[in-house]
């Protein structure tokens, strides 16, 4: 494909997107540079974990991306009596025609919004890291692929523990993001009420902006982003880097540079380029690393965390000088 016209393709993705989040941001007000986040964790083709405090728009976010980019959307709320059929559907016997028939679950949909994931048991988390990770589902022996694009947006409080599970490493490390929205400034929180008292009702509804295809193009499209082999070196450099921190017990695995490439490249989309700089990379660094490292025990008491490990690794692993992401660019 000639270079104008993968460029003019991601002009469009880009555009597209910047109306996304237009469109999602009249629901979930002033948290823009989270959002982008979200859209690039979905354009680069993830799941993502929002963890936050409950009423800070986490499921209200889930369900704009769905309503504007078009997906099937179903809500599944994650206690400690839910079992892995009551997601992955189950046979059912027919008595019309004296068979088993499959019924599908809440996994086969366009988004799923996995809430509260943190208070289910093992066993069925289980279940949901077969389908995030292989796009399946096993039920009997039998297994049934999952319509695509297929994405997780998954909630947990991080200060609620009890009659919680918390979620082990590799199904962390499935997530390719983790973020979290925050409070609101006081003007921000205003504007929630007044629109609130405009639109006299609970319900807003937002406009759709694309469909299941065409977010499959869109992420089609983000795979030709131009990225120089020095920030693909520095993606390395980052993840490496977590393994070797003297406050890390287990670093980001070779998952975590790969996702480091992915949503830096979805983002450098979103942002307006057809091209990945080192700022794009730190720009997804800590949503992407942070949940992946392991803190020594002896320091879970103290304040260090991932997110402080990433922001430490950013100050002291060298950056790719700007000429060489240019050149990569205008070649």
């Amino acid at each position: 494909m000639p270079p104008t016209s993968t460029a003019s393709r991601l002009t469009d993705v880009s555009q597209l997107a910047g109306r996304v989040l237009d469109e999602v941001e009249r629901a979930v007000i002033g948290k823009r540079d989270a959002l982008t986040l979200v859209l690039s964790g979905v354009l680069a083709g993830g799941h993502v974990l929002l963890e936050d405090y409950p009423g800070l728009g986490k499921t209200l976010a889930a369900r704009c991306f769905a309503q504007t980019l078009g997906l099937d959307f179903t809500r599944a709320q994650f206690t400690p009596d839910l079992l892995p059929g009551d997601l992955t559907g189950s046979f059912i016997y027919d008595q019309r025609i004296s068979e088993f028939t499959f019924r599908k679950g809440p996994l086969f949909t366009g988004l799923l919004l996995a809430d509260e994931i943190n208070r289910t048991p093992p066993k069925t988390q289980s279940a949901l890291l077969e389908a995030m990770q292989e796009k399946q589902v096993t039920v009997e022996g039998q297994t049934f692929l999952l319509q695509r694009p297929f994405h997780v947006l998954a909630t947990a409080n991080p200060v609620e523990y009890e009659g919680t599970y918390p979620l082990p490493e590799a199904q962390l490390d499935r997530f390719l993001m983790r973020i979290s929205f925050g409070y609101p400034t006081p003007d921000e929180e205003l504007d929630v009420l007044r629109g609130r008292m405009a639109r006299r009702r609970e319900e807003i509804e937002l406009d759709r902006v694309t469909d299941a295809t065409g977010l499959l193009a869109m992420q089609e499209a983000v795979e030709a982003t131009t990225v120089d082999d020095s920030v693909a070196a520095y993606c390395v450099a980052l993840a490496a880097a977590t393994r070797d921190h003297q406050h890390v017990l287990m670093g980001a695995s070779p998952r975590g540079s790969l996702g480091l490439l992915l949503c830096a490249r979805a983002y450098a989309v979103v942002r307006g380029r057809d091209y990945v700089t080192p700022e794009d990379v730190k720009s997804v660094a800590v949503p992407v690393l942070a949940h992946r490292i392991t803190i020594k025990p002896e320091l879970w008491m103290s304040n260090v965390s991932g997110r402080g490990v990433v922001q430490s690794i950013l100050s002291s692993v060298p950056t790719p000088s700007a000429r060489e992401t240019q050149d990569t660019a205008t070649s």
